[in-house]
């Protein structure tokens, strides 16, 4: 008997070891990952809020695609096209590019049709000596002028109307999903506190029925394989004595018949991973711990409660 009291508590220690190895850490609801979707706005960055000065952390794991760089909604870092990439490289004309040249050769044309003109020649006549080096000079500026000229019509052919790039069947940048700002109601900020305090307390009895009313199914997937992974570990995660604490919307917005709204909150709660024996392998069930993140909601209008369609980890 003592022998395996002995041999249980080894196997209690060993599991303990080798679920601290494995880590933890941020067990909560989300597991402190950024997951989810925010329809058109799943990778742009949420703006700030009082509560959140910083810039949010992008998704991990998303079912939206990414949009390809420089089209789409401003993202995280959606940079320009680059030459090469999409779209051609702009180009100046040669005036622009060498402004002090090129009025320089405007002044001498002009300079030589005045002298043709009042009969003096182009270069003003020249005689003796000089008559044959001027000839050679003329020949050089006319060839050099005719030159600059083809330049100049060759350029504006590969250009708009405008004077923009001439487009190269890139795609051009648009609001994808047609988003506009709405304004939310106190009954829509109970509803989100409501939220974060019943996902937390559906996710602590495991109850992945609850957490399916409540989330999308994308995020409810996400729980599940959360919870899964814990649960093959020989673990448990149990978040309690959750008190929200401040929150402050981001931003809200419509997209055909669905309404979205990101809001930043900051809340307190116990967060505590146990072993199969109840044993506390990670967190404390005496010190709470803050946590400030953004939850996004979303709901079809008219019809339906609001539910968890993304969280995303503040700074």
């Amino acid at each position: 008997m003592r022998n395996f009291r002995l041999s249980s508590t080894a196997l209690a220690l060993l599991c303990a070891v080798s679920l601290g190895a494995l880590g933890t850490a941020d067990a909560r609801p989300g597991g402190g990952s950024s997951i989810g979707s925010r329809g058109s706005h799943t990778w742009s960055a949420p703006p700030r809020t009082s509560i959140t000065p910083g810039w949010a952390r992008p998704m991990d794991q998303s079912a939206t695609p990414r949009t390809p760089p420089g089209y789409g909604s401003p993202g995280y870092a959606s940079p320009r096209p680059m030459p090469g990439f999409g779209a051609p490289a702009y180009r100046p004309s040669y005036p622009v590019r060498h402004p002090f040249m090129s009025g320089f050769a405007g002044g001498f044309l002009g300079a030589g049709l005045f002298g043709l003109l009042s009969g003096h020649g182009f270069m003003g006549g020249m005689t003796g000596g000089t008559s044959f080096f001027g000839f050679l000079l003329q020949v050089l500026i006319i060839g050099g002028l005719i030159a600059f000229v083809l330049r100049m019509f060759g350029n504006r052919g590969q250009r708009s109307p405008m004077g923009m790039p001439s487009s190269t069947g890139a795609p051009p940048f648009v609001n994808v999903g047609g988003s506009a700002p709405v304004t939310l109601t106190n009954d829509d900020y109970t509803s989100f506190q409501r939220l974060l305090l019943d996902i937390q307390a559906a996710w602590s009895a495991q109850n992945m029925r609850a957490l399916a009313s409540m989330a999308t199914p994308e995020m409810t997937g996400y729980f599940n394989a959360q919870l899964s992974d814990l649960a093959s570990r020989g673990a448990r995660n149990i978040v309690s004595n959750v008190q929200f604490q401040r929150g402050d919307l981001s931003e809200a917005w419509r997209e055909g018949n669905l309404t979205y709204a990101t809001v930043a909150m900051r809340y307190s709660m116990t967060d505590v991973t146990t072993d199969a024996m109840g044993n506390v392998i990670d967190g404390s069930s005496t010190e709470p711990v803050t946590v400030t993140e953004l939850w996004t909601f979303v709901r079809a209008d008219g019809r339906g409660n609001w539910i968890l369609s993304a969280i995303q980890q503040a700074g």
